[in-house]
C-alpha cells in the first residue's frame, strides 16, 4: 500500500476503483479472493483503491475493523493507494478514527449520513474526527442539505479534507449551480466525481474534476483508464466507444440496486468470486442475473480485447 503524504495532484492520476468485497459463506473476510480482484484492478492500472459503499462499509463491525484495514494493506501493491471508510455515524466515525490512528492510512472517506446532522454539527464533528485519527478526510457528498459550500470550503482549507467525492445527482449533470459554487471555492483537483461513469464525461470535461470513482472499473480497469485518457485529450470518438461499453452494467447497476449488481457482477464475470455480501444487503434479484451476467461477461471481453492491444 502506498503510504506517501497525499498531494493535490495525485486525486487526477487516477480514477478511483470502488471494489466490492469478498467473504465466505460465515461472512467472514475472503483474503484470497480480495486479493485476486485487487491485483486485477492494479493490472489494469488504476493505482487507487477506496473501499466505501460497494464494498458495504456501512454494515462493518467495529471489532472487524482492524483486521480489514491490515488485510487491505497488506493486499494492495506498493504503488496503490487504499482509502477505507469510516462512519456514517459520529459514534462509529470516532472509534475508527481512534484504530486509523494506529496505521499507515493517510486518508479514510467519511461515509454520507442522512437526518440527525447539520452543517455546523458535521463541521464540527469532522474537526474532531480528522484530529483524532491524525488524517486528513474524504468528504462523500449526497446531498445539498447535509454540508453547504462554505462549511466544504473551510474544512478543505484548515486541512481537515483532503478531498470531496462529489455525488449529488442532478437530471442533468452540466447543470450543478452547487457544483459550480463549490468550485469557485475549492480547487477542482481536490474534487472527484462520485457517481461512476454516467456523469464522469461531464464533470472531467465541462467542470475539471480531478477524476472519478468507478465501480464497473473493477471488472474492467483498463477500459476505465483508457477512458479517462480519451477525455482528457479530447478524442470525442474513442471516448464514447468507451463509455458506452460502460453503460449496459451501469445502467443495471442504476436501475436495481448500485451497490448489490456491482457485487454480484464481479462474481458472474470471473474475475473474483465476491461471495455472500454482508447483511443488511442482499444479494441481487435472482430474476435480473441472465442480465447482469450478460453485461458483466461483455464487459470483461471488451476489456480483454482492448488490453490485447496494448501499446499494438
Amino acid at each position: 500500500m502506498n503510504v506517501s503524504p497525499l498531494v493535490e495532484s495525485e486525486f487526477a492520476s487516477s480514477v478511483m476503483a470502488v471494489p466490492p468485497l469478498a467473504r465466505r459463506a460465515d461472512l467472514s473476510i475472503d483474503v484470497d479472493e480480495n486479493q485476486k480482484l485487487i491485483r486485477h484492478i492494479e493490472a489494469g492500472g488504476v493505482r487507487t483503491l477506496l473501499y466505501g459503499g460497494n464494498a458495504n462499509f456501512y454494515h462493518v463491525a467495529p471489532s472487524e475493523y482492524r483486521e480489514l484495514l491490515d488485510m487491505l494493506a497488506d493486499s494492495a501493491a506498493p504503488t496503490t493507494r487504499v482509502i477505507p471508510s469510516i462512519g456514517p455515524d459520529y459514534g462509529k466515525m470516532l472509534d475508527q478514527a481512534r484504530i486509523l490512528a494506529q496505521t499507515s492510512y493517510r486518508t479514510a472517506m467519511v461515509l454520507p449520513f442522512n437526518g440527525f446532522a447539520t452543517p455546523q454539527g458535521v463541521e464540527a464533528g469532522l474537526t474532531r474526527i480528522a484530529d483524532t485519527a491524525g488524517i486528513a478526510l474524504t468528504l462523500y457528498v449526497k446531498s445539498e442539505q447535509y454540508v453547504d459550500v462554505d462549511t466544504l470550503a473551510r474544512l478543505v482549507d484548515r486541512g481537515t479534507l483532503a478531498a470531496v467525492k462529489y455525488a449529488i445527482v442532478r437530471d442533468d449533470p452540466s447543470n450543478d449551480p452547487y457544483l459550480r459554487r463549490l468550485l469557485e471555492s475549492v480547487n477542482p483537483a481536490r474534487v472527484v466525481s462520485g457517481m461512476g461513469e454516467g456523469p464522469a464525461v461531464t464533470h472531467l470535461r465541462d467542470f475539471g474534476l480531478a477524476a472519478w470513482t468507478t465501480g464497473s472499473g473493477c471488472i474492467a480497469p483498463y477500459a476505465v483508464c483508457e477512458l479517462m485518457r480519451a477525455i482528457r485529450e479530447s478524442r470525442e470518438a474513442d471516448t464514447k466507444r468507451l463509455y458506452d461499453a460502460f453503460m449496459p452494467l451501469e445502467t443495471l447497476r442504476e436501475d436495481i440496486s448500485l451497490i448489490r449488481v456491482l457485487h454480484d457482477a464481479v462474481t458472474f464475470s470471473g474475475v473474483a468470486n465476491m461471495g455472500t455480501i454482508l447483511p443488511l444487503l442482499s444479494e441481487t434479484p435472482k430474476a435480473h442475473h441472465a442480465q447482469v451476467r450478460e453485461a458483466a461477461q461483455v464487459l470483461l471481453a471488451f476489456e480483454r480485447s482492448l488490453s490485447a492491444g496494448r501499446g499494438a
